[in-house]
């Protein structure tokens, strides 16, 4: 399995409405190159046991997890004392 850390979001809506839904994540690579999935792709990835992703805060690393509202899947970090979301306060992924 795979670990990547998130470093970005891009949201369909308003980057800072907490109220949207995350479209992709990305960040990059050990080796320096950029990647970027859609959310769909991403808990796909996750429930085929390809993938892990987490994010880093104050230097600590929070797992990415995936949760479910109204029967629809998303993305979210696990609970570590930090409100809000962790993934949400991501910066926007650069276009392409």
């Amino acid at each position: 399995m795979t670990t990547y850390q998130i470093t970005c979001i891009n949201k369909r809506g308003s980057h800072y409405d907490d109220h949207e839904r995350i479209s992709h994540i990305g960040g990059l690579t050990n080796d320096g190159f950029r990647w970027k999935l859609s959310e769909d792709d991403a808990i796909k990835s996750i429930e085929e046991g390809k993938c892990q992703f987490f994010v880093s805060v104050n230097g600590k690393s929070v797992d990415v997890v995936i949760a479910s509202h109204d029967n629809r899947k998303y993305l979210k970090t696990t609970s570590d004392g930090y409100r809000p979301n962790n993934l949400l306060n991501l910066p926007e992924c650069p276009a392409g």
